[in-house]
């Protein structure tokens, strides 16, 4: 059975086209991993199906009565709910169907023979409903979720205003699994979650009965829990049964056929058209010069579609620092109350370490204390000498108006035009990304605007939160490779062991440090 049907979707943005005549159909039960370099469309065309965004073109099926779970993690969440109160209101629809009955059993009282009989049927509906869809154990399946993601560690009474970026995704996600819809689309779902909670989510959406479209980098993930891939490339939706790793081999395949193909065609074209030039002209063989560009005219040419430039990352380095680069004393990290015990780290040049463990514990914090931008309960940070420091944040959430050409050269006003535009290419990023305002890309090509203002500002110690997050897979092998030859220091935050263990040569746990109870 059908669930979605799109058909002939076009859309772009000013002149630049996301899709052209894209026909897509979405069956029941179907797991689909939805794939594609960033900036392909992939968070827009979600935003299309779930018809928060108008196509230019094409018509957008939902079969009647399903039930949508979008995962988005731009959902603003209501100042003074807790987030139980966020986790139950996934059954709102139970609430609703509850508040119907009671007022029910209210016109009980006052009802006629005839009354009486069609609400108690009513009220009987409604109670096979709730009792169907496990109403009265809602409190148990709340904390089995919230215990599966991590939640009941941060305190399920907690505000949902005070929490972290990772941890208002895993809240958003708790709830739209508790809601089971027949469809599930999740844009990135393990962005922002650790190690622990992401193996979780495998395990649940490896058993999941109903269908889903997942956005992901994270090819070891992706590969644990689908079964098809739609592959967006070129304005086009290609469709291919199996994982990620049986998908590259059969599109490169396909690749070689299509360049062998393109060359044959191009010398066959070559060789009309010499032939029509050297006897159009003369009597004796111009029928067969007409013969042959006609031939030329009918015939479908084969196109190949334009390289993408390959992101090319390469930290420019500074000075030599001091030894030292952090030496904390009896350092206790947290906002209004403390979010570890008293720390006494040090960290020397030449060290690379990746800082690991469960969202909430701190470690964004820990980096932030370290950098000196936020005060410490107790205790003292010294940098030390010589440091030039490079600093990527996890999220900026500053709505920027700038064009890429106007970010990078606010940073860098000695280059000129060119040379921006050269950097920001060498980046992976396109003209018509280029040209574009930050606020409109996607969030990889913004992830490789802020690395290129980092790689091209000399530095001696790298400072990187979840840098990998939303970036796609050629700009993901690319930043470890460059951060594996970067000859100065690096402390990273990173729930991708496949990419930080190749990196790093020392690993600090902060469920070590932390205050949190696990």
């Amino acid at each position: 059975m059908s669930i979605l049907t799109v058909k002939n979707l076009s859309h772009g943005f000013g002149d630049r086209a996301i899709f052209n005549d894209v026909s897509f159909r979405l069956l029941k039960g179907e797991h689909i991993g939805l794939i594609g370099a960033n900036g392909e469309g992939k968070s827009t065309f979600m935003n299309i199906i779930t018809r928060q965004l108008d196509p230019d073109e094409g018509k957008i099926e939902w079969a009647k009565n399903v039930r949508v779970g979008f995962l988005d993690q731009h959902t603003k969440l209501a100042k003074g709910q807790t987030m139980r109160d966020v986790l139950k209101s996934a059954f709102q629809y139970l609430f609703d169907l509850e508040a119907d009955m009671n007022g029910m059993y209210e016109k009980m009282g006052e009802a006629s023979p005839g009354e009486m009989e069609r609400l108690l049927e009513e009220v009987g509906t409604i109670q096979d409903l709730l009792t169907n869809n496990d109403f009265y154990t809602i409190d148990a399946k709340v904390e089995e979720v919230a215990r599966g993601l991590g939640l009941d560690e941060i305190g399920l009474d907690r505000d949902v205003n005070d929490l972290s970026g990772g941890q208002r995704t895993k809240i958003l996600l708790a709830k739209l699994l508790l809601e089971k819809p027949d469809i599930l689309l999740l844009d990135e779902p393990t962005n922002y979650l650790d190690e622990q909670h992401i193996e979780w989510l495998k395990r649940y959406l490896q058993d999941y009965e109903n269908a889903f479209i997942l956005i992901s980098h994270d090819i070891p993930f992706l590969n644990s829990v689908i079964n098809l891939i739609y592959h967006m490339e070129n304005q086009e939706l290609n469709r291919y049964v199996g994982d990620y790793d049986h998908f590259m081999h059969v599109y490169e395949v396909k690749k070689q056929q299509l360049e062998a193909a393109y060359k044959k065609q191009q010398q066959e074209i070559s060789e009309l058209k010499d032939f029509v030039a050297r006897n159009k002209a003369r009597v004796a063989t111009r029928n067969m010069a007409m013969s042959r560009q006609k031939k030329l005219d009918k015939m479908d040419v084969i196109e190949l579609a334009k390289e993408k430039p390959k992101p090319e990352f390469h930290f420019k380095t500074a000075r030599t620092p001091s030894k030292t680069i952090f030496e904390t004393k009896d350092l206790v990290i947290g906002y209004d109350e403390p979010l570890s015990q008293p720390l006494n780290l040090r960290m020397e040049r030449g060290q690379k370490i990746a800082l690991v463990g469960a969202n909430g514990i701190g470690k964004t914090t820990l980096l932030r204390s370290l950098l000196g931008e936020i005060k410490p309960i107790s205790g003292t940070v010294e940098r030390g000498e010589f440091l030039e420091i490079g600093y990527f944040e996890q999220e900026i959430k500053v709505e920027n108006q700038n064009t890429c050409i106007e970010e990078v050269w606010s940073e860098f006003p000695s280059m000129n035009q060119a040379e921006v535009r050269a950097a920001l290419a060498k980046c992976g990023l396109m003209t018509k990304h280029i040209e574009s305002k930050v606020s409109v890309l996607s969030g990889g090509e913004k992830a490789k605007v802020r690395l290129c203002k980092l790689i091209n500002n000399g530095t001696n110690v790298l400072v990187l939160d979840e840098p990998t997050n939303h970036l796609d897979v050629d700009a993901k092998e690319e930043l470890k490779r460059a951060l594996k030859a970067y000859q100065g220091s690096i402390l990273l935050i990173s729930h991708e062991p496949e990419f930080y263990k190749e990196v790093v040569t020392d690993i600090w746990n902060g469920e070590n440090w932390t205050t949190k109870i696990f």
